[in-house]
């Protein structure tokens, strides 16, 4: 195989698997494969980064390159029914698809994609040569479906991406508030019913009112399910925490190290992830992770963080209590979750994605 080529349906630069699908594009170039992106639709900002899959099709009716296609597969797109009508050798990296139950009530019409999605994996089982998963979670998915082989291998993140310099103005406003007292907890990730971000504001109030009604949230996350959004805000109100509670939407990636440079904790009760990269993105920044145990983000998580089996409102806040008041906890979670980072960074990672394409190259 001397040409693997990434397909995904929207490729977009600060998306994770946007970030993601240039790792593996320069690693594996570096490796002594062609490799380009194909998107249907690119953010002008990676526009040129990327080339539509029309032209992939142009150009294929006069090449003989040996070419495998890897399609980025986490949400229903007619990409999927494109690459099939292609007829290019098939390999997927799965970054799982959202249990589509989570949307019905709220955006019946996303749930419907993800609906198709699941379909439209299942009937790409025999045409694809082999499946690299995020996680664990991931694979076993796929191997519960039929696909074989498969093989781990996480998203690729470049910790030195969160190195720059945050944005000064939102830094200072953030530090100015924290000095007048109150821990800041933080969350990042898209505003949506499975990222259970009402889970969070329910603890967020019970902490309030039993151990620190100074107590700050920032809910970081562009909107993908409205309804449920508007829903969050008048929950605020109704727990008396509207003016405690900060939704920031889609931040530029200044602002989101402002975020975290600011934060005392990060709490996720998400209840369905593939992956879960913020975790990770806290512990960078030596903020203690408490997170709900669930799906991949154990797995993710390790012993970087203090993991719950339960979301209880109390559970939570006394979890984040402990985390922020006793400072032997503290430290040792910080420790741990620098630990964490440096299993997932890039140097690692990497080679051993690129390690396992080619064993899997190796079993078709």
């Amino acid at each position: 195989m001397t040409a693997i080529h990434q397909f995904l349906p929207t490729f977009a630069a600060r998306d994770a698997i946007g970030m993601h699908c240039r790792r593996v594009q320069s690693l594996l170039r570096a490796a002594g494969f062609t490799s380009d992106i194909y998107a249907l639709e690119a953010h002008d900002d990676v526009e040129h980064q990327a080339l539509g899959v029309e032209e992939f099709a142009a150009r294929r009716r006069g090449a003989h390159d040996d070419e495998l296609a890897l399609y980025h597969f986490s949400i229903g797109s007619a990409l999927a029914d494109e690459l099939r009508d292609l007829r290019v050798p098939l390999a997927l990296d799965y970054h799982n698809i959202t249990d589509a139950r989570y949307f019905l009530r709220w955006e019946p019409t996303a749930a419907s994609r993800m609906f198709e999605g699941r379909r439209q994996l299942a009937t790409l089982v025999d045409d694809t040569r082999f499946a690299i998963a995020d996680s664990s979670f991931n694979e076993s998915e796929l191997t519960d479906l039929g696909f074989s082989p498969t093989a781990v291998a996480p998203i690729l993140i470049d910790f030195a991406d969160y190195d720059r310099a945050p944005d000064p103005a939102m830094l200072h406003a953030r530090r100015r508030r924290r000095d007048e007292g109150g821990a800041d907890w933080l969350f990042v990730g898209r505003i949506a019913p499975n990222k259970c971000q009402h889970d969070v504001i329910a603890s967020f109030a019970a902490y309030r009112a039993v151990y620190d009604k100074e107590a700050r949230l920032t809910l970081v996350g562009g909107q993908t399910a409205p309804r449920y959004a508007v829903a969050l805000r008048s929950m605020c109100r109704e727990l008396g925490v509207d003016d405690a509670v900060t939704f920031t939407d889609v931040v530029a990636h200044p602002q989101l190290l402002a975020c975290y440079r600011t934060a005392d904790v990060f709490v996720s009760l998400s209840e369905h992830e593939g992956f879960n990269v913020p975790v990770l993105e806290a512990m960078h920044f030596d903020v203690p992770v408490v997170a709900y145990a669930t799906c991949a983000t154990p797995e993710t998580v390790g012993d970087g963080g203090l993991l719950l089996s339960g979301k209880d409102p109390v559970l939570v806040a006394t979890a984040v209590h402990e985390v922020l008041s006793d400072e032997p906890t503290r430290k040792q979670l910080i420790a741990a979750g620098r630990g964490r980072v440096d299993h997932f960074a890039l140097d690692r990672t990497g080679p051993h994605f690129v390690d396992t394409v080619k064993r899997l190259l190796s079993c078709i």
